[in-house]
Protein backbone atom coordinates (compact mmCIF):
# COMPACT_ATOMS: atom_id res chain seq x y z
CA UNK A 1 0.00 0.00 0.00
CA UNK A 2 1.01 3.57 -0.79
CA UNK A 3 1.25 5.90 2.52
CA UNK A 4 0.19 8.81 2.62
CA UNK A 5 3.41 10.75 3.01
CA UNK A 6 4.51 9.32 0.03
CA UNK A 7 1.56 10.62 -1.82
CA UNK A 8 2.21 14.02 0.00
CA UNK A 9 5.92 14.51 -1.47
CA UNK A 10 5.14 12.59 -5.04
CA UNK A 11 2.55 15.33 -5.58
CA UNK A 12 4.44 17.91 -4.47
CA UNK A 13 6.47 18.78 -7.57
CA UNK A 14 6.27 18.13 -11.43
CA UNK A 15 7.96 15.02 -12.08
CA UNK A 16 10.64 14.73 -14.69
CA UNK A 17 13.14 12.38 -17.09
CA UNK A 18 14.68 8.93 -18.53
CA UNK A 19 13.30 6.36 -20.07
CA UNK A 20 12.54 3.54 -18.17
CA UNK A 21 12.57 -0.26 -17.90
CA UNK A 22 10.72 -2.26 -15.35
CA UNK A 23 11.50 -5.15 -13.18
CA UNK A 24 11.63 -8.50 -15.19
CA UNK A 25 10.53 -9.84 -12.23
CA UNK A 26 7.50 -8.09 -11.39
CA UNK A 27 3.86 -9.76 -11.19
CA UNK A 28 1.93 -9.44 -14.27
CA UNK A 29 0.53 -5.89 -15.11
CA UNK A 30 -3.43 -6.07 -14.90
CA UNK A 31 -4.62 -4.01 -18.11
CA UNK A 32 -7.84 -1.99 -16.71
CA UNK A 33 -10.04 0.32 -18.99
CA UNK A 34 -10.60 4.12 -17.06
CA UNK A 35 -14.05 4.28 -15.01
CA UNK A 36 -16.27 6.77 -15.60
CA UNK A 37 -14.86 9.94 -13.44
CA UNK A 38 -16.89 13.30 -12.78
CA UNK A 39 -14.23 15.23 -14.33
CA UNK A 40 -15.40 18.63 -16.06
CA UNK A 41 -15.36 19.49 -19.93
CA UNK A 42 -11.93 21.05 -20.17
CA UNK A 43 -11.87 24.56 -22.03
CA UNK A 44 -8.48 24.34 -24.73
CA UNK A 45 -7.65 28.34 -25.58
CA UNK A 46 -4.23 27.60 -25.20
CA UNK A 47 -3.31 24.05 -26.75
CA UNK A 48 -3.84 26.14 -29.93
CA UNK A 49 -0.75 28.42 -29.43
CA UNK A 50 1.11 25.89 -32.14
CA UNK A 51 -1.11 25.14 -34.87
CA UNK A 52 1.69 24.90 -37.22
CA UNK A 53 3.82 21.66 -37.62
CA UNK A 54 6.91 23.78 -37.50
CA UNK A 55 8.35 25.40 -34.50
CA UNK A 56 7.57 29.04 -34.49
CA UNK A 57 9.78 32.07 -33.47
CA UNK A 58 8.20 32.45 -29.76
CA UNK A 59 8.63 28.47 -29.24
CA UNK A 60 12.54 28.42 -29.99
CA UNK A 61 12.05 31.58 -27.51
CA UNK A 62 10.96 29.34 -25.02
CA UNK A 63 13.91 26.45 -25.51
CA UNK A 64 16.39 26.66 -22.31
CA UNK A 65 18.05 24.90 -19.49
CA UNK A 66 17.37 26.11 -16.21
CA UNK A 67 18.36 24.77 -12.52
CA UNK A 68 16.75 26.05 -8.87
CA UNK A 69 17.92 25.13 -5.24
CA UNK A 70 15.13 23.03 -3.17
CA UNK A 71 15.93 25.45 0.05
CA UNK A 72 13.56 24.62 3.35
CA UNK A 73 11.41 27.72 5.24
CA UNK A 74 14.68 28.04 6.98
CA UNK A 75 16.19 28.44 4.46
CA UNK A 76 18.98 25.73 4.38
CA UNK A 77 20.03 24.15 1.07
CA UNK A 78 17.74 20.28 0.50
CA UNK A 79 18.36 19.66 -3.14
CA UNK A 80 18.31 20.79 -6.56
CA UNK A 81 15.87 21.00 -9.42
CA UNK A 82 16.52 20.98 -13.15
CA UNK A 83 14.28 21.74 -15.97
CA UNK A 84 15.41 21.52 -19.80
CA UNK A 85 13.40 22.19 -22.53
CA UNK A 86 14.98 21.49 -26.35
CA UNK A 87 13.79 20.68 -29.80
CA UNK A 88 14.83 17.23 -30.32
CA UNK A 89 13.30 14.01 -32.44
CA UNK A 90 10.68 11.32 -31.50
CA UNK A 91 9.49 8.23 -33.69
CA UNK A 92 5.84 7.67 -34.66
CA UNK A 93 3.94 5.08 -34.71
CA UNK A 94 4.87 4.16 -38.74
CA UNK A 95 8.34 4.71 -37.66
CA UNK A 96 9.05 8.66 -39.14
CA UNK A 97 11.49 10.68 -37.18
CA UNK A 98 9.97 13.68 -36.21
CA UNK A 99 10.94 17.37 -34.52
CA UNK A 100 9.10 17.76 -31.71
CA UNK A 101 9.64 19.59 -28.21
CA UNK A 102 11.49 17.68 -25.53
CA UNK A 103 11.01 18.43 -22.02
CA UNK A 104 13.60 16.98 -19.46
CA UNK A 105 13.39 17.26 -15.67
CA UNK A 106 14.78 15.95 -12.59
CA UNK A 107 15.75 16.81 -8.65
CA UNK A 108 17.26 15.45 -5.76
CA UNK A 109 17.12 16.38 -2.19
CA UNK A 110 16.18 15.29 1.25
CA UNK A 111 13.06 15.33 3.00
CA UNK A 112 13.10 14.95 6.24
CA UNK A 113 16.80 13.84 6.49
CA UNK A 114 15.53 11.15 3.54
CA UNK A 115 16.47 10.95 0.39
CA UNK A 116 14.03 11.55 -2.55
CA UNK A 117 14.17 12.83 -5.85
CA UNK A 118 11.83 12.25 -9.42
CA UNK A 119 13.29 12.36 -12.95
CA UNK A 120 10.17 13.41 -16.16
CA UNK A 121 10.96 12.77 -19.72
CA UNK A 122 8.76 13.91 -22.28
CA UNK A 123 8.21 14.17 -25.84
CA UNK A 124 5.18 16.51 -27.16
CA UNK A 125 3.58 17.50 -30.39
CA UNK A 126 3.67 21.26 -31.19
CA UNK A 127 0.03 21.50 -30.02
CA UNK A 128 1.34 20.63 -26.55
CA UNK A 129 -0.22 16.82 -27.15
CA UNK A 130 1.50 13.92 -25.55
CA UNK A 131 3.51 11.45 -27.37
CA UNK A 132 5.52 9.80 -24.80
CA UNK A 133 5.99 10.23 -21.57
CA UNK A 134 8.32 8.45 -18.75
CA UNK A 135 8.16 9.66 -14.89
CA UNK A 136 10.24 8.10 -11.96
CA UNK A 137 9.92 9.13 -8.41
CA UNK A 138 11.39 7.65 -5.49
CA UNK A 139 12.00 7.82 -1.54
CA UNK A 140 14.35 6.35 0.42
CA UNK A 141 12.68 5.34 3.36
CA UNK A 142 14.82 4.08 6.55
CA UNK A 143 12.78 0.87 6.52
CA UNK A 144 10.40 0.29 3.56
CA UNK A 145 11.99 2.34 0.27
CA UNK A 146 9.50 3.35 -1.91
CA UNK A 147 9.66 3.73 -5.65
CA UNK A 148 7.06 5.10 -8.50
CA UNK A 149 7.34 5.24 -12.25
CA UNK A 150 4.98 5.92 -14.65
CA UNK A 151 4.94 5.64 -18.68
CA UNK A 152 2.38 7.26 -21.36
CA UNK A 153 2.50 6.18 -24.49
CA UNK A 154 0.39 7.06 -27.38
CA UNK A 155 -0.85 4.39 -29.72
CA UNK A 156 -2.87 5.57 -32.93
CA UNK A 157 -6.71 5.84 -31.23
CA UNK A 158 -5.57 5.59 -27.10
CA UNK A 159 -3.11 6.33 -24.79
CA UNK A 160 -1.37 3.63 -22.42
CA UNK A 161 -0.59 4.46 -19.18
CA UNK A 162 1.84 2.01 -17.60
CA UNK A 163 2.18 2.32 -13.59
CA UNK A 164 4.36 0.42 -11.31
CA UNK A 165 4.75 1.23 -7.56
CA UNK A 166 7.86 -0.63 -5.62
CA UNK A 167 6.90 -1.12 -2.08
CA UNK A 168 10.65 -3.30 -0.79
CA UNK A 169 10.56 -5.85 -2.93
CA UNK A 170 6.91 -6.01 -3.95
CA UNK A 171 5.73 -4.55 -7.72
CA UNK A 172 2.31 -3.63 -8.54
CA UNK A 173 1.71 -2.89 -12.10
CA UNK A 174 -0.80 -1.88 -13.76
CA UNK A 175 -2.30 -0.81 -17.14
CA UNK A 176 -5.01 1.61 -18.20
CA UNK A 177 -6.17 2.75 -21.45
CA UNK A 178 -7.79 5.65 -22.13
CA UNK A 179 -9.51 6.46 -25.59
CA UNK A 180 -8.03 9.47 -27.53
CA UNK A 181 -11.03 10.99 -27.82
CA UNK A 182 -12.04 10.73 -23.90
CA UNK A 183 -8.53 12.78 -23.33
CA UNK A 184 -9.53 15.81 -25.38
CA UNK A 185 -7.40 18.95 -23.39
CA UNK A 186 -5.58 16.80 -21.70
CA UNK A 187 -2.04 18.25 -20.31
CA UNK A 188 0.60 16.11 -19.18
CA UNK A 189 3.43 17.13 -16.69
CA UNK A 190 5.89 17.38 -19.56
CA UNK A 191 3.29 19.68 -21.25
CA UNK A 192 2.06 21.87 -18.09
CA UNK A 193 6.27 22.93 -18.09
CA UNK A 194 6.32 24.24 -21.74
CA UNK A 195 2.36 25.64 -20.83
CA UNK A 196 3.65 28.00 -18.07
CA UNK A 197 6.26 29.62 -19.97
CA UNK A 198 4.03 30.26 -22.83
CA UNK A 199 1.97 31.94 -20.32
CA UNK A 200 4.58 33.69 -18.58
CA UNK A 201 6.09 35.04 -22.32
CA UNK A 202 2.46 36.15 -23.09
CA UNK A 203 1.69 37.47 -19.96
CA UNK A 204 -1.71 36.22 -20.14
CA UNK A 205 -3.49 33.12 -18.49
CA UNK A 206 -6.97 32.59 -20.32
CA UNK A 207 -10.02 32.95 -17.57
CA UNK A 208 -11.46 29.72 -16.68
CA UNK A 209 -8.50 27.95 -18.44
CA UNK A 210 -9.00 24.34 -17.41
CA UNK A 211 -7.47 21.50 -18.91
CA UNK A 212 -7.68 17.92 -18.13
CA UNK A 213 -4.66 16.08 -15.58
CA UNK A 214 -3.73 13.08 -13.71
CA UNK A 215 -3.69 12.99 -10.20
CA UNK A 216 -1.31 11.18 -7.96
CA UNK A 217 -3.09 7.75 -7.85
CA UNK A 218 -2.70 8.02 -12.28
CA UNK A 219 -6.97 8.64 -12.02
CA UNK A 220 -8.12 11.43 -14.75
CA UNK A 221 -8.71 15.13 -13.32
CA UNK A 222 -8.78 18.72 -14.12
CA UNK A 223 -6.28 21.25 -13.82
CA UNK A 224 -7.04 25.05 -13.52
CA UNK A 225 -4.90 28.16 -14.23
CA UNK A 226 -5.51 31.70 -12.68
CA UNK A 227 -2.94 34.43 -12.57
CA UNK A 228 -2.35 36.44 -9.33
CA UNK A 229 -0.98 39.42 -10.88
CA UNK A 230 2.62 40.92 -10.98
CA UNK A 231 4.93 41.10 -7.95
CA UNK A 232 8.64 42.68 -7.64
CA UNK A 233 11.26 40.18 -5.73
CA UNK A 234 14.75 40.05 -5.51
CA UNK A 235 17.00 37.19 -7.50
CA UNK A 236 20.84 37.68 -6.82
CA UNK A 237 20.67 41.41 -5.50
CA UNK A 238 18.30 42.34 -8.10
CA UNK A 239 14.96 43.24 -8.12
CA UNK A 240 13.16 42.00 -11.14
CA UNK A 241 9.19 41.65 -11.73
CA UNK A 242 7.65 38.19 -11.84
CA UNK A 243 4.27 37.02 -13.31
CA UNK A 244 2.74 34.39 -11.11
CA UNK A 245 0.42 32.06 -12.06
CA UNK A 246 -1.12 29.39 -9.60
CA UNK A 247 -2.26 26.21 -11.13
CA UNK A 248 -4.61 23.95 -8.90
CA UNK A 249 -5.22 20.14 -9.92
CA UNK A 250 -8.55 19.09 -8.57
CA UNK A 251 -8.69 15.35 -7.45
CA UNK A 252 -11.77 13.26 -6.30
CA UNK A 253 -9.36 10.46 -4.91
CA UNK A 254 -6.05 11.97 -5.03
CA UNK A 255 -4.44 14.61 -2.89
CA UNK A 256 -5.82 17.88 -4.49
CA UNK A 257 -2.37 19.80 -5.06
CA UNK A 258 -2.08 24.12 -5.65
CA UNK A 259 0.90 25.57 -6.49
CA UNK A 260 2.32 29.33 -7.34
CA UNK A 261 4.65 30.22 -10.06
CA UNK A 262 7.08 33.09 -10.44
CA UNK A 263 8.00 33.52 -13.67
CA UNK A 264 10.36 35.80 -15.26
CA UNK A 265 8.99 37.88 -18.67
CA UNK A 266 11.15 34.97 -20.65
CA UNK A 267 10.03 32.44 -19.30
CA UNK A 268 12.42 31.38 -16.91
CA UNK A 269 10.87 30.11 -13.70
CA UNK A 270 12.22 32.01 -10.45
CA UNK A 271 10.24 30.74 -7.28
CA UNK A 272 8.19 27.70 -7.00
CA UNK A 273 5.39 26.99 -3.66
CA UNK A 274 3.71 24.94 -2.94
CA UNK A 275 0.69 25.42 -0.83
CA UNK A 276 0.84 23.90 2.85
CA UNK A 277 4.82 22.23 1.79
CA UNK A 278 7.34 22.95 4.20
CA UNK A 279 9.86 24.03 1.27
CA UNK A 280 10.09 25.68 -2.15
CA UNK A 281 12.16 25.70 -5.41
CA UNK A 282 14.48 29.18 -5.94
CA UNK A 283 16.49 30.86 -8.88
CA UNK A 284 19.95 31.91 -7.23
CA UNK A 285 21.98 33.40 -10.03
CA UNK A 286 20.39 35.74 -12.59
CA UNK A 287 19.50 34.49 -16.08
CA UNK A 288 20.19 36.31 -19.12
CA UNK A 289 16.44 37.57 -20.15
CA UNK A 290 15.72 36.38 -23.77
CA UNK A 291 14.42 39.17 -25.85
CA UNK A 292 12.88 38.85 -29.27
CA UNK A 293 14.58 40.33 -31.98
CA UNK A 294 12.67 42.88 -33.69
CA UNK A 295 12.36 42.66 -37.42
CA UNK A 296 14.13 45.73 -39.13
CA UNK A 297 12.49 46.71 -42.57
CA UNK A 298 14.39 45.98 -45.53
CA UNK A 299 15.84 49.28 -46.73
CA UNK A 300 14.90 50.53 -49.77
CA UNK A 301 17.33 51.97 -52.60
CA UNK A 302 16.49 54.06 -55.19
CA UNK A 303 17.52 52.95 -58.36
CA UNK A 304 19.42 55.63 -59.99
CA UNK A 305 20.45 55.58 -63.85
CA UNK A 306 24.31 55.04 -65.10
CA UNK A 307 26.03 57.35 -66.79
CA UNK A 308 28.73 55.17 -68.00
CA UNK A 309 29.90 57.89 -70.54
CA UNK A 310 31.27 60.69 -67.48
CA UNK A 311 32.56 57.39 -65.51
CA UNK A 312 36.24 57.28 -66.57
CA UNK A 313 36.35 53.48 -65.44
CA UNK A 314 33.04 52.07 -67.40
CA UNK A 315 34.51 54.17 -70.10
CA UNK A 316 37.67 52.63 -70.73
CA UNK A 317 36.45 49.58 -69.92
CA UNK A 318 34.28 50.27 -73.04
CA UNK A 319 36.64 51.29 -75.05
CA UNK A 320 38.92 48.19 -74.02
CA UNK A 321 36.12 46.16 -75.16
CA UNK A 322 35.24 47.42 -78.46
CA UNK A 323 38.94 47.23 -79.91
CA UNK A 324 39.06 43.47 -78.93
CA UNK A 325 36.05 43.07 -80.25
CA UNK A 326 37.37 44.86 -83.31
CA UNK A 327 40.57 43.01 -83.90
CA UNK A 328 38.42 39.69 -83.32
CA UNK A 329 36.00 40.22 -85.96
CA UNK A 330 39.19 41.36 -88.19
CA UNK A 331 41.21 38.47 -87.43
CA UNK A 332 38.10 36.02 -88.31
CA UNK A 333 36.90 37.66 -91.25
CA UNK A 334 40.85 37.42 -92.96
CA UNK A 335 41.03 33.67 -91.60
CA UNK A 336 37.46 32.95 -93.71
CA UNK A 337 37.27 35.24 -96.58
CA UNK A 338 34.26 33.28 -98.09
CA UNK A 339 32.22 34.54 -95.23
CA UNK A 340 33.46 38.51 -96.94
CA UNK A 341 32.69 36.56 -100.58
CA UNK A 342 29.34 35.43 -99.88
CA UNK A 343 28.04 38.98 -97.94
CA UNK A 344 29.03 40.85 -100.96
CA UNK A 345 27.26 38.71 -103.75
CA UNK A 346 24.44 39.26 -101.48
CA UNK A 347 24.51 42.73 -101.38
CA UNK A 348 24.95 42.63 -105.21
CA UNK A 349 22.33 40.81 -105.75
CA UNK A 350 19.97 43.41 -103.53
CA UNK A 351 20.88 46.25 -104.82
CA UNK A 352 20.51 45.10 -108.47
CA UNK A 353 16.92 43.44 -107.92
CA UNK A 354 15.72 45.72 -104.57
CA UNK A 355 12.88 43.31 -103.56
CA UNK A 356 10.22 44.89 -101.48
CA UNK A 357 10.38 41.99 -98.86
CA UNK A 358 14.14 41.84 -97.97
CA UNK A 359 13.83 38.72 -95.66
CA UNK A 360 12.60 36.63 -97.93
CA UNK A 361 14.47 37.38 -100.71
CA UNK A 362 17.29 36.45 -98.39
CA UNK A 363 16.29 33.14 -97.64
CA UNK A 364 15.58 32.19 -100.96
CA UNK A 365 18.98 33.49 -101.82
CA UNK A 366 20.46 31.39 -99.15
CA UNK A 367 18.38 28.51 -99.25
CA UNK A 368 20.68 26.63 -101.65
CA UNK A 369 23.50 26.31 -99.32
CA UNK A 370 21.37 24.37 -96.96
CA UNK A 371 21.68 20.77 -96.79
CA UNK A 372 18.19 19.91 -96.68
CA UNK A 373 17.63 22.02 -99.85
CA UNK A 374 16.75 19.79 -102.86
CA UNK A 375 18.76 20.28 -106.12
CA UNK A 376 17.18 22.08 -109.21
CA UNK A 377 18.56 22.28 -112.76
CA UNK A 378 20.27 24.77 -114.38
CA UNK A 379 17.36 26.03 -116.53
CA UNK A 380 14.64 27.43 -114.31
CA UNK A 381 11.88 29.93 -114.63
CA UNK A 382 12.13 33.53 -112.83
CA UNK A 383 8.61 32.83 -111.91
CA UNK A 384 9.72 29.60 -110.16
CA UNK A 385 7.21 28.50 -106.64
CA UNK A 386 8.82 29.73 -103.85
CA UNK A 387 8.72 28.00 -100.63
CA UNK A 388 9.07 31.11 -98.61
CA UNK A 389 6.41 33.26 -100.23
CA UNK A 390 2.53 32.35 -100.99
CA UNK A 391 1.20 30.80 -103.85
CA UNK A 392 -0.12 33.20 -106.71
CA UNK A 393 -3.28 32.00 -108.27
CA UNK A 394 -2.73 34.14 -111.36
CA UNK A 395 0.55 31.95 -111.99
CA UNK A 396 -0.62 28.90 -111.84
Amino acid sequence: METAEYDSIAGSRQQAACPLKFNPQAPEPRTTRPQPQRVCHPQRPMLKLFASSAPSEELQMLFFSETLAMVSNTGEPQGELTIDVQRGSHKDVSGTMLHCPVVHAFSRGFMDKMLCGNTLLGYLSWNLEIKEQHSQEFIKFHILPMERKMSLLKQEDRLAMTRSIKEGEEVKTQVTLFPWRSIAGFISESANLLLLRVMAWRRIVPSNARFLALDTEGKLCYSTYKALGSQTIQVDHQQVEVFIVEQNVHSDEGIPMSCQFYLLPDGHLAKRVQVGSPGCCLITKMPIIREEDEVEPRPVFEKKPLMWEEDMELYSRFLDRKEQLRLSHTSYLQQHPEATALISDFLLFLLLRRPADVVTFAAEHFGPFALSWSPTTGLRSSNRPSPFRSLDLELL
